[in-house]
């Protein structure tokens, strides 16, 4: 049972939510009074509460969607709350919907050419996933002696990788030199401590220990270690060859996998720290280029309607720089990885045919 500390500031989270014009999370459309009352005094088996699901959305009032699992038990023990949001982000899963089996595409990457072989749209081309590993919580309740487990098993995997385009080097952050943070950090693929975002979840206790990336020598194949989730594994290149960065993805997923098992539910598919990434947890993402397109007034419609999804080049909450627009697929749940990855490709294809007839 949650403390009588935990449940008032769980109704003055509350009640800053309903005072607030300016909020349009999807916590604030279905953290209702009744679910309130019905939540507020459960506690998951590691101690996590309703505060610890909704305390990022209330103290972030600009959040899109506003809530985290502390822990994979909260899906269900949180489900009045968890299971409206997880139907509107996710194109209508229903909460008696369920993710269909696993298929990262393996045999059909071939049906996905390269969307801009002369180069004049697409910059560049990211496919990533989410996984957490088996047996452990979120961060939120993470101890600090399970960080440094979880990074010692997935280091052990990487150091097994010798040959081939994913052998690369793993990159502690505790203790790492400046030249190597320069480095990484002008490479693109150094992660913070955490946003405010997380920050307010409590996802960043004990930073850095336990903390790390690991990539290969062309730079195409990244893993985060426990940043915003467990692993983040990343395989991109410059251009619009998206069936070359989703081969490579598999083959990266396939072998981490193959040593270290990963936390999958039966009906939300792979479970992740936010809601918004469950299921594939597939983001597959170019940044392109779309000066005309991107200048009309229904450009967001039209990529609302394409289920596409449009962020800064800089990720979530930045602005475009130059019309320079960081475009993904939206839903990850409810579909499978390869069609996550191909409302991507068939989306963009459509957004530069526009682009094309406009000029």
């Amino acid at each position: 049972m949650a403390s009588p500390d935990v449940i008032k500031k769980i109704e003055e989270g509350y009640a800053k939510l309903q005072a607030a014009k300016d909020c349009n999370s999807l916590l604030k459309k279905h953290l209702t009074k009744k679910v309130v009352d019905e939540l507020k005094g459960k506690k998951t088996k590691l101690g996590a509460t309703l505060l610890d699901v909704i305390q990022s959305g209330v103290a972030n009032l600009d959040s899109g969607v506003g809530l985290y699992a502390p822990d994979a038990e909260s899906y269900t023990l949180f489900k009045p709350l968890f299971d409206p949001v997880i139907q509107e982000y996710h194109n209508g899963f229903a909460p008696t919907a369920k993710q269909p089996a696993t298929d990262l595409g393996e045999g059909k990457t071939s049906q996905l050419p390269d969307l801009d072989p002369e180069g004049k749209y697409i910059q560049s081309t990211r496919v990533r996933c989410g996984r957490s590993l088996q047996g452990y919580p979120f961060n939120p309740c993470l101890t600090e002696a399970n960080y440094t487990e979880m990074e010692a098993k997935v280091k052990g995997v990487f150091e097994q990788i010798t040959e081939g385009e994913l052998a690369g080097s793993y990159y502690p952050l505790k203790g790492m030199t400046k030249e190597v943070q320069n480095q990484l950090i002008a490479d693109h693929f150094l992660f913070k401590e955490g946003d405010r975002f997380l920050q307010a979840a409590n996802a960043c206790r004990f930073w850095p220990t336990g903390r790390g990336i690991f990539h290969n020598k062309n730079k195409t194949f990244l893993v985060w270690v426990n940043e915003e989730d467990h692993l983040r594994i990343i395989s991109m290149q410059n251009g619009g060859n998206v069936g070359a960065v989703l081969e490579r993805l598999i083959k990266g997923v396939k072998t981490i996998e193959a040593k270290v098992p990963f936390s999958r539910d039966d009906r939300l598919g792979w479970l992740t720290f936010c809601p918004s990434n469950l299921g594939t947890t597939v983001r597959a993402s170019v940044h392109i280029k779309l000066p005309k397109t991107s200048a009309r007034p229904d450009f967001k419609k039209i990529c609302d309607e394409l289920k596409l999804q449009i962020r800064g080049i800089h990720g979530e909450h930045s602005e475009s720089a130059g019309g320079v627009y960081d475009i993904s697929n939206k839903a990850r749940l409810g579909l499978t990885e390869f069609e996550a990855v191909k409302q991507m490709y068939d989306g963009v294809k459509h957004l530069i045919e526009l682009e094309k007839k406009a000029a």
